[in-house]
């Protein structure tokens, strides 16, 4: 198995002071939570169509809080097929007047931007995608740096925290409009699929979860923990 450590050599990004508890936390890494709207399953062959981040985010009292959506609407890379059955679930239009959608190399650049001022805000060496099914977005997301030749991906190429697994330890739920219900998060049907609302959701669950975790393991830089709710 090869270890997952971050590296000081993520392209194009300095060295920054260690200045907040995210630097040591997480071992270098910054959780940025991530989600992907796309064409259907298959991330070779399939489109990227949305794209939404949230960098995880420290408050006053050293608890996890989400950070600041950044998001874009991408424009489907020559070649590649979308399944109508895709659009269907999402809601998306591809030539609605308002999507303002990006070429995949702008798209990339765009969320790519925040993600980056977060690490060297934290002190941290790489970022580590958050996802529910966080494997699916991260294909999608290595898929469309590949096509694009981008070279300054801060995201780690294959670590990821997962909140199916997650949710599954702290509420037994693994789906995510389930899990949201039993963390006490709020649920809009009618919003989901929709990837900044989906992040959004994702990152709040996540942020939760860690804050309730016992503290960790003697050596490791510890955060608040949120008061029990019961």
């Amino acid at each position: 198995m090869t270890d997952a450590a971050p590296s000081a050599s993520t392209p194009g990004l300095p060295d920054a002071p260690t200045t907040s508890p995210l630097a040591t936390r997480f071992r270098g890494f910054l959780p940025v939570v991530v989600d992907v709207e796309t064409g259907g399953f298959d991330w070779n062959r399939h489109a990227l169509l949305e794209i939404a981040v949230v960098p995880v985010d420290i408050d006053e009292n050293g608890l996890l809080v989400p950070g600041k959506t950044a998001s874009a609407h991408v424009i489907p890379a020559p070649g590649l097929d979308i399944d109508p059955k895709s659009l269907e679930i999402t809601g998306i239009v591809l030539d609605h007047p308002f999507r303002f959608a990006k070429e995949e190399r702008a798209a990339l650049d765009h969320v790519f931007a925040p993600v980056r001022e977060a690490l060297r805000r934290h002190g941290c060496q790489r970022a580590i995608l958050v996802g529910h099914n966080a494997h699916f977005d991260l294909n999608f997301l290595n898929a469309a740096v590949a096509r694009t030749g981008h070279k300054r991906n801060p995201f780690h190429p294959f670590s990821v925290f997962d909140t199916v697994t997650l949710a599954g330890v702290a509420y037994g739920q693994t789906v995510l409009a389930r899990a949201a219900a039993a963390a006490g998060i709020e649920w809009d049907a009618n919003e989901a699929h929709s990837a900044v609302y989906d992040t959004e959701r994702t990152a709040e669950l996540f942020c939760q979860i860690v804050n309730a975790w016992p503290a960790p393991m003697p050596g490791v830089a510890p955060l608040a923990r949120a008061p029990a709710s019961r």
